[in-house]
């Protein structure tokens, strides 16, 4: 497997996270602060989240098929979008997983 994959999948994997742990706050300021202004960060955010995400699908899919997951692992690294801060601890668990892949590729290491 080529590491411009892995590389893909681990970029999106951290600015959906952000953009996810963002959103979370945003709604908690808007909703549990009654914070003026919110309403329009989680608009903002929201959106903003939303699309990544696609993208983020496209990207860990792509990776899953080319590293040849079964659909169970797949779905789970699929979701960890949706939850605050489990792209980070999933994304990392891949990361390892996959990187005899990688260099059994042949591609040169630049960690």
């Amino acid at each position: 497997m080529k590491r411009s994959v892995l590389t893909r999948y681990r970029v999106m994997a951290y600015v959906t996270g952000v953009f996810l742990i963002l959103l979370t706050l945003a709604c908690i300021a808007q909703y549990a602060m009654h914070l003026h202004g919110a309403e329009i960060a989680v608009a903002i955010l929201g959106t903003a989240h939303g699309w990544l995400y696609v993208i983020y699908l496209v990207c860990a899919f792509d990776m899953g098929s080319k590293a040849k997951m079964h659909f169970g692992r797949l779905l789970w690294i699929l979701l960890a979008g949706t939850v605050p801060t489990a792209a980070f601890f999933v994304e990392r668990k891949v990361t390892q997983e996959l990187e005899p892949l990688v260099r059994a590729y042949g591609e040169p290491v630049n960690a």
